[in-house]
């Protein structure tokens, strides 16, 4: 009760604040910047999405941000919670290094539902970076990095409002506080409900599609700037409820928990985020800089699925010391530094403790030479000392040659090494039948080896003009090679899921090809086809990554009219992304009525948004996801015995809600 009442307390004293401020009318002019950005003059292969871009579909949080993006690959992780999992270079997010304005945020205990923490009207920007990221965020990427710039307070309006609500009974509502303390301090108030309120089975299993669900997310941020003396700080706090309930149609917890009476599942997360940030720009010397990053979270999930219990809960503390400066000019930089991280885990499966702490301590150097014209390197190296992981060396290298005009060829490599959290990685195969069986017990996390891997990619870039409208080409090709990797075995039987150390090989290459067109004045087209070759050694043999589309089709198209009085306009977007084939698990020891073929058929989906803007103040839109209405058959298997020895929620590759509709408003007080 008095986490309620101090969240109102704050609400009211920022939505006083703000109306109470004398508004003067302004009038901005501005370019027609581009919602996804691409560089020629980066080292890293980087595509920035704007909040511009963010704003051309629902983008309820984090994970559903990258609808519109080709680098990447959205799926549903199962039947039941209606999470997202994002999926780049055809590895899974925890291959990835994601992070909140460069600290790390979704790790550990948040892999399977951390992307949908962080709502989407709080993000100004999001920089997603194929191949291995900066030494000086760590040594855990492997595929890549994706970064979360959140709202500046310094930036920020008064007052925004957003009202979302869809056909599967989803309803959201985000409201930002903004108030101007003094002219170095800013503060913003941010608040996000969610909740779904009514239960829906469009297929007909007897299941619920999507959970019931209640979320409460609050962050108050203040930023400090004295552009004179060369400061600038940012302090965070937040706290964060989510309740997600889903199983049977006619599950009650209150009277069917523990229980055979009806299969039934629970997810409730409580978390607490303190983060601070401290820069300092030298007067006299602007390429010299030094900042502190801490951050402090609490992440406490309680969860059952069906008879199978899963409770963790994750304290964590991050520091990094980053300094800045040129070696005689400007031509040559380096950062450098120190860096702490802190993590205990209180973790249990049924009546298995697998509780540990980890810690590590790493210092790095990164060299970056950028002759202003056609060439620029990033080589960068760490060492870290970590009680599990043992005193290693991660190298990096990222280079980028300018050719010609317009043309950018890059390269990257490096080396990435982490410890993989196989119950928090995987929690949707807790809603099955199967077993969990560790066949190896000599390494240090949950017996298992830390996995390593080398990552190398190589990337080309030309614009053009075509009839006068710019257009660009672009292809990309990366292969992660695996010494070892804590392997998540679903191919030796449907009744077990296997964890085991790496014995073989295990690769992935990712191939990209982009074509994107200016068709008309503020009419753009972007296109890809993505080819991925993803094998692993499994005990049964190799196989393709499971539940991983060997080819893929993006095309994106965005129409936007010319702006008139008052801001007025109209926003048009539609997205098609089409899978081919998938590799499924293996169900061939099923009853036939539960058995699913080898590979899944191939399908399409079309998204389409259409938004009107009445002012500069005030905009509404409306939205379909899945317009064509592809649905999986046999999206549970065993659903009519859900405590049978088939039954299995987990193997998804395709939409079980079928068509979704939306539609929301935007308000804003400038």
């Amino acid at each position: 009760m008095q986490k309620q009442i101090s969240i109102f307390i704050l609400f009211f004293f920022y939505a006083f604040n703000s109306y109470s401020q004398d508004t003067l009318q302004e009038i901005k002019v501005k370019g027609n910047s581009k919602s996804l950005k691409k560089s020629y003059s980066l080292t890293a292969n980087t595509t920035i999405l704007t909040s511009k871009e963010l704003l051309k579909a629902a983008c309820c949080n984090l994970a559903e941000s990258f609808e519109t993006n080709p680098s990447i690959d959205v799926n549903f992780s199962d039947a039941l919670t209606g999470t997202k999992q994002i999926r780049m270079l055809g590895l899974t997010s925890p291959y990835l290094m994601i992070t909140e304005e460069n600290i790390p945020s979704v790790r550990g205990a948040s892999q399977a539902y951390g992307l949908s923490f962080t709502p989407g009207t709080w993000v100004e920007s999001i920089q997603i970076t194929k191949g291995a990221g900066s030494v000086v965020n760590g040594f855990e990427s492997i595929s890549g990095q994706i970064n979360t710039e959140l709202i500046k307070p310094i930036n920020d309006i008064p007052f925004f409002l957003n009202f979302y609500g869809s056909t599967d009974s989803r309803f959201e509502l985000n409201t930002h506080f903004n108030k101007r303390i003094s002219d170095k301090w800013s503060s913003s108030l941010f608040v996000h409900g969610n909740t779904r309120v009514a239960k829906n089975d469009m297929n007909d299993d007897g299941f619920l599609d999507n959970p019931l669900a209640k979320q409460i997310n609050v962050l108050n941020r203040w930023q400090y700037t004295n552009a004179e003396k060369g400061w600038v700080s940012f302090i965070n706090l937040r706290y964060m409820n989510d309740k997600k309930q889903t199983g049977e149609l006619n599950f009650d917890p209150d009277t069917d928990k523990g229980t055979t009476n009806y299969w039934g599942s629970e997810i409730n997360t409580e978390r607490y985020d303190v983060s601070a940030k401290l820069g300092y720009v030298f007067p006299d010397m602007p390429y010299q800089s030094i900042g502190f990053q801490n951050a402090f979270n609490s992440h406490d999930q309680d969860s059952y699925f069906g008879l199978n219990q899963y409770n963790i809960k994750q304290k964590s503390y991050y520091s990094n010391l980053i300094f800045n400066s040129i070696i005689n000019n400007t031509m040559h930089k380096f950062a450098t530094g120190l860096n702490f991280t802190y993590d205990q885990y209180d973790e249990f499966v049924n009546l298995n403790d697998y509780s540990r702490i980890d810690n590590s301590a790493g210092a790095f150097f990164e060299y970056t030479y950028d002759n202003t014209n056609n060439f620029s390197l990033v080589l960068g190296g760490r060492i870290d000392s970590h009680n599990r992981l043992g005193t290693f060396i991660t190298p990096r290298l990222h280079a980028r040659y300018n050719p010609w005009d317009k043309g950018v060829v890059r390269f990257s490599a490096g080396r990435g090494k982490r410890s993989a959290n196989i119950f928090a990685e995987n929690q949707q195969l807790f809603a099955s039948s199967r077993t969990f069986d560790i066949l190896d017990n000599n390494g240090k996390i949950y017996g298992l080896n830390p996995e390593i891997a080398w990552n190398y990619g190589l990337s080309f870039m030309q614009g053009f003009l075509i009839f006068g409208k710019n257009a660009d080409v672009g292809f990309d090709f990366y292969r992660t090679d695996f010494q070892n990797q804590a392997v998540v075995d679903v191919m030796e039987s449907p009744q077990q899921v296997l964890f085991y150390n790496l014995n073989g090989k295990s690769f992935a290459n990712s191939l990209q090809v982009e074509f994107n067109y200016e068709m008309a004045k503020h009419f753009n087209l972007r296109t890809a086809y993505k080819y991925y070759d993803i094998e692993t050694d499994y005990l049964s043999g190799t196989y393709q990554r499971p539940l991983q589309a060997k080819h893929r089709f993006f095309g994106n198209l965005g129409y936007e009219t010319h702006i008139l009085e008052k801001g007025k306009q109209w926003k048009f977007d539609y997205t098609l992304n089409w899978l081919g084939k998938q590799q499924l698990p293996n169900t061939a020891s099923n009853p036939s009525k539960d058995r699913l073929p080898e590979f899944s058929p191939s399908f399409s989906i079309m998204n389409a948004q259409v938004t009107r803007v009445f002012s500069s103040t005030f905009e509404m839109y409306i939205g379909g996801e899945n317009i064509g209405n592809y649905k999986q058959e046999k999206a549970i298997l065993g659903n009519e015995d859900p405590f049978g020895t088939t039954f299995d929620t987990s193997i998804i590759y395709a939409p079980v809600f079928g068509q979704m509709y939306y539609a929301g408003l935007r308000f804003k007080i400038k």
